[in-house]
């Protein structure tokens, strides 16, 4: 952990781009703006002194200039102590001061940190099983890394098939090492797939049967490939986390049950099993839909904030993530039956062995 830390606040020698340190940010003009709905804004303009870390004028120092405002959509203000990629301005002589422009500001040292303290909570809350879930986030990211290299790489590659076989490793890998090899990971390995896929039969057979209409991709308009695909693999992907949990709690409810009391009906389990389903069933949905909606609030404040009416605001922002929420409502309510019955299946199979 330490020399992790102390490697990304000492590594400015390994970056091709120029890293500026600033030691001195003024602002010397301030303009107030007001647009014609009303909204009010301030301008600020801000002149930086920075001493250069790294390459062949490493030691000296470099002019800056920075604009930024209030509301800060694109743009923020700079303090001593920031570390900044940038760029030198070539048609310097010798006799003027060092100046440049700002790239953007050098955030590995922040990403570190936040990262150790991830882990940290998740090895001391989790202990065996947080490193077990650690193991499997990073084998999950580098798959799905890959999966989508072998996608850009290739037109011929369909993007959902490449995901499909992306989520069924992810399960596996996922619920295997962190739960073990027993019938309770398998019932919730089989429910998760069974629950996914078909959750995405049903959007395809939705979406294609109503060409789309009212869904909105013009977030996906510079893409070069077909979107409604890229949304799709969206969908697999995005309710393949919510089904996964609810299959896993469900198995394991219902295995406790029976490792309790071996002789437990089926009926007194397919009961249970329902009671809890539905007990995690609001929950889960109401998270999926703040997740999905949380991701379009700047959008709407922006668009609320320059006048635009409700309908078209609503409907430009929220379509792809409504439907998502939507989606991933559907798989979470289609694995609770799914779960159940499966996990009596390894039930009636463990029962039988004995």
């Amino acid at each position: 952990m330490g020399s992790s830390l102390y490697f990304v606040y000492h590594n400015h020698d390994f970056y091709d781009r120029s890293i500026a340190e600033v030691i001195e940010a003024e602002v010397d003009e301030t303009t107030e703006m007001e647009d014609m709905n009303g909204n009010k804004d301030t301008l600020y303009a801000q002149q930086i002194v920075a001493r250069l870390k790294n390459g062949d004028r490493k030691g000296e120092e470099i002019q800056l200039d920075n604009e930024y405002s209030n509301s800060g959509a694109y743009d923020q203000p700079y303090h001593s102590g920031d570390e900044l990629f940038v760029t030198i301005d070539k048609n310097h002589s010798g006799s003027e001061p060092l100046s440049g422009h700002i790239e953007e500001v050098k955030r590995d040292k922040y990403l570190m940190i936040m990262a150790w303290v991830f882990i940290l909570l998740l090895l001391i809350v989790g202990k065996k099983q947080g490193l077990y879930s650690l193991i499997t986030l990073v084998v999950n990211a580098g798959i799905l890394s890959y999966a989508l290299d072998v996608y850009l790489e290739s037109n011929d590659v369909s993007l959902l098939a490449v995901c499909s076989i992306g989520v069924i490793l992810f399960t596996v890998i996922s619920l295997l090492m962190v739960n073990g090899l027993n019938e309770k990971t398998y019932a919730a390995v089989v429910a998760t797939l069974i629950a996914t896929f078909t959750t995405l039969l049903i959007s395809i057979f939705v979406v294609s049967n109503t060409a789309g209409n009212g869904l909105r991709y013009e977030e996906m308009q510079f893409l070069t490939r077909p979107y409604e695909m890229v949304f799709m693999a969206g969908i697999l992907i995005g309710c393949l986390g919510a089904v996964m949990d609810v299959a896993i709690t469900l198995s394991s409810s219902m295995f406790s049950l029976y490792e309790k009391d071996p002789s437990i009906s089926i009926k007194a389990l397919t009961k249970s099993g329902f009671d809890i389903g539905k007990d995690i069933m609001g929950t889960m949905t109401n998270i999926l839909f703040f997740v999905y909606i949380s991701g379009a609030i700047p959008m709407l404040i922006l668009y609320f904030k320059n006048a635009s009416p409700l309908g078209f605001t609503v409907t430009m922002n929220l379509s792809l993530e409504t439907a998502r929420a939507l989606t991933g409502g559907i798989g979470i309510v289609l694995t609770i039956p799914i779960a159940i019955y499966v996990s009596i299946f390894f039930v009636n199979r463990k029962r039988a062995a004995q």
